[in-house]
């Protein structure tokens, strides 16, 4: 599955632009958008700003993260889920 998530552009050289994805900030190409400046949200996806997206939007989609997020079984506990529900047939280890 492929997820791109919004950025806030806080720095923009050429083609590149760091964004600031909710703390963490990342280098990203902004070949696909060039018109995104400072103070811009884009939609970030493998390294590239593939799209802008206003305020409003960029904060429901992290919202709507935050949300899954807390839904979802921590990682030791999926793996606990996971073993355990796991079929035993033949050959499987007891």
């Amino acid at each position: 599955m492929c997820l791109a998530v919004p950025g806030k552009v806080i720095e923009c050289r050429g083609d590149e632009a760091v964004v600031d994805l909710q703390g963490s900030t990342l280098r990203v190409s902004r070949v696909l958008t060039p018109e995104a400046d400072v103070g811009s949200w884009v939609l970030v996806h493998a390294g590239f700003a593939i799209a802008q997206l206003d305020e409003r939007e960029a904060l429901e989609t992290w919202d709507y993260l935050r949300q899954i997020l807390a839904t979802e079984p921590a990682d030791s506990e999926r793996e606990t889920q996971t073993t355990d529900q796991a079929p035993r047939g033949e050959g499987s280890p007891a």
